[in-house]
């Protein structure tokens, strides 16, 4: 089917703020109407999604559907200033785009949503407030619980991602709109743009407990209040590792799940493989519920079962096989509990010599980046590079190997020295040469074991239990290979530390691993292949410019002690791009980023957080640069921020902003 794309569509709100959207209509649709699908994010229709836009939305057209691509308020072309991600604005600007594209003459009155991340998040969120047109959503790696799962705080620890992401957040808020679309006033827009701009780290920073900003949004609060058809996909290498279990227990009867090896990428172009045709997937879900057409009976639940593997920082590829299940929780997936013995992990409890454990500031170094994107280095690495800063308990060997399904977890029984800490439980595949691969793993804010809204101070001495659950995961434990979990009180630089080192007690035989084990289910048919997509049918319009590098070290100052984590990309989050001309609109665009994370071994308050960004947009006599700089660090009492924006028209500075900020430690 013909499609018509329309570059700029002008959408306006009630308050009078016009968003800017990018059209594909099949040529039919001003004759016939049909659904209309709508993505809808902040990361510039224009430009910066224009590659990925382009492999997605013209396919949904030629299926049948309008595709609206819409810029979130504040960024890109739209009007507006942002104040937040998933803001009430935000939201209800959703809502008012959907009624929107459901009045259109092309338009059948019926739209669904799709995205990623910030899409995916949205997505639901906007589902939850039931605007009458949406009839589907299809998010993809987002979540449905913004304080358990989100990139700001795993298990009531702070995320070093919290400052990562708003760092990567202040580069976006700072970029202006195009000048070839909206005319002379871009320059207007823009310094609107950045004289309203906070910095973020520090005001997610804030909300250090289970309040009321991270419930806005979180769908968990009540399922019910989405009541559209859910197809979620998601990864492995991914963040969003738990979703998927919850939503399918809490939504069985309107949700499918197809849950890949993938990192933070569409399935179509993810890594590790193998791929899957998310577009082609997306079709057939809006085709059935939009279009009433058919769909083969097949299990909901769908998910990749990794293949053992020997660790290393990058697969292109993934062994494994996809297995399929009805309800979750599943009657195929059974507890097993192992007992965390003296250096071992066993099916009958042991007494024992208590073991205590105080890590090294640097335990973590092995974990690789919480959220992948398919870049070389962000997978976790062999675990044996922490061994010794952790206690390590291994299972006997299980000879006919093992099914993993679900989440893990770690009930602790133990005493502390310290008022507060932190406790990670990482849960290795041994195999019989040493080498350990990651399963799974978890973190506890130990002031948070009781209460993640009001936190209470530990009494050093005093025993105390707690649960560790342990991210999602479908793991093949391969025959002759062990379990080996280790326990330690840090985990650098994932999460930020405690202000003191804390040295934890365990009584051998009275904490517990608690293992999903999934059984075969007999004479289950085989799940349907999943269509490979054809990444090479459509040819993307780019030229590079400048080619581009990146370096991911871990180095140590053998006088200072300091180490030093740094991650380096001359093309933006998604790897070594350099710069790129689009060659439909003639804009050359580049991403540098350097980010470092600093420790000494001995000393949590020497912990530092660093990252500087530049930015650029050029075509013709329209030059446009940003450079912004971020710095965290913190003392006993409280977080420490430092930023700056300086954006350049042409050589000329037109804007710089600086912030030092202090946020008090709650319990962190």
């Amino acid at each position: 089917m013909s499609v018509e794309v329309t570059e700029t569509v002008w959408i306006t709100m009630p308050d009078g703020c016009r968003l800017a959207a990018r059209l594909w209509l099949p040529e039919t649709a001003h004759e016939t109407p049909v659904p209309g699908v709508l993505e809808y994010i902040p990361y510039r229709r224009r430009d910066r999604t224009r590659l990925r836009d382009e492999a997605m939305h013209p396919d949904l057209a030629a299926a049948g559907y309008a595709c609206l691509r819409v810029d979130i308020r504040g960024h890109g072309d739209s009007d507006g200033v942002m104040s937040d991600e998933y803001s009430p604005q935000e939201l209800q600007d959703g809502c008012d785009v959907i009624a929107w594209m459901a009045d259109q003459p092309w338009c059948d009155g019926q739209v669904a949503m799709f995205g990623k991340s910030w899409g995916a998040y949205n997505s639901f969120q906007i589902a939850a407030l039931q605007p009458p047109a949406l009839k589907a959503i299809a998010p993809v790696m987002g979540c449905d619980d913004r304080w358990r799962e989100d990139i700001h705080f795993y298990g009531g620890c702070l995320a070093n991602d919290n400052f990562w992401w708003g760092s990567i957040m202040q580069l976006y808020n700072a970029m202006p709109p195009d000048p070839e679309i909206v005319g002379e006033r871009w320059r207007d827009m823009w310094k609107e743009r950045l004289e309203g701009m906070r910095f973020w780290p520090s005001m997610w920073a804030e909300h250090q407990t289970h309040d009321k900003m991270w419930r806005h949004g979180s769908i968990c609060e009540n399922y019910d209040d989405v009541k559209v058809p859910v197809y979620f996909f998601g990864g492995w290498a991914d963040l969003f590792r738990d979703t998927p279990f919850r939503i399918a227990e809490h939504m069985a009867d309107r949700v499918k799940v197809l849950m890949g090896p993938w990192a933070h990428l569409y399935p179509h172009e993810a890594i590790p493989g193998p791929r899957a045709d998310f577009v082609g997937e997306m079709i057939r879900f809006f085709d059935h519920h939009l279009k009433g057409a058919p769909m083969p009976e097949e299990p909901p639940l769908r998910f990749f079962i990794n293949d053992g593997h020997p660790p290393h920082g990058k697969y292109e590829e993934r062994g494994g096989r996809w297995v399929e299940e009805v309800t979750w929780p599943s009657p195929n997936v059974s507890d097993r509990a192992l007992h965390l013995n003296v250096g071992a992990l066993g099916d009958v409890p042991q007494a024992g010599e208590a073991m205590t454990i105080c890590s090294p500031q640097t335990y973590g170094q092995a974990g690789g980046d919480m959220c992948g994107f398919g870049t070389p280095g962000d997978l976790p690495l062999d675990g044996r590079i922490d061994a010794g800063g952790a206690l390590m308990f291994r299972s006997d060997k299980f000879v006919d190997g093992a099914d993993i399904l679900g989440q893990p977890s770690v009930t602790l029984t133990a005493t502390a020295d310290r008022p507060w800490g932190l406790v990670a439980a990482v849960l290795y595949d041994e195999a019989p040469d040493g080498a350990q691969t990651l399963i799974s793993r978890g973190y506890c804010n130990l002031n948070h074991r009781e209460s993640d809204t009001n936190p209470t101070a530990l009494v050093p001495g005093e025993e105390f239990t707690v649960t560790v659950p342990l991210h999602g995961c479908g793991y093949r434990i391969p025959e002759e290979h062990r379990l080996n979990l280790h326990i330690a009180t840090t985990y650098w630089p994932a999460l930020w530390p405690a202000p003191e080192p804390l040295t934890l007690t365990i009584a051998p035989g009275r904490s517990v691993l608690h293992l999903p084990v999934r059984a075969e289910t007999p004479n289950a048919p085989e799940p349907r292949d999943l269509a490979v997509p054809d990444t090479a049918k459509r040819k993307k319009a780019v030229t590079r410019v400048r080619e581009g590098s990146m370096s991911r070290t871990v180095t140590q100052d053998a006088e200072t002690g300091n180490v030093e984590n740094r991650v380096f990309f001359d093309g933006g989050v998604f790897g070594p791009v350099g710069d790129l001309r689009l060659d439909d609109i003639g804009t050359v665009m580049g991403d540098i980023s350097d980010r470092r994370y600093t420790i000494r071994a001995d000393d949590p308050l020497s912990a530092r957080a660093t990252m500087t960004q530049e930015a650029k947009f050029e075509r013709g006599d329209w030059r446009v640069y940003i450079d912004t700089a971020s710095e965290m660090t913190a003392s006993a009492e409280a977080f420490h921020f430092k930023a700056s924006v300086v954006c350049r028209d042409g050589e000329e500075e037109f804007h710089r902003v600086e912030w030092t900020e202090t946020v008090p430690r709650e319990g962190m």
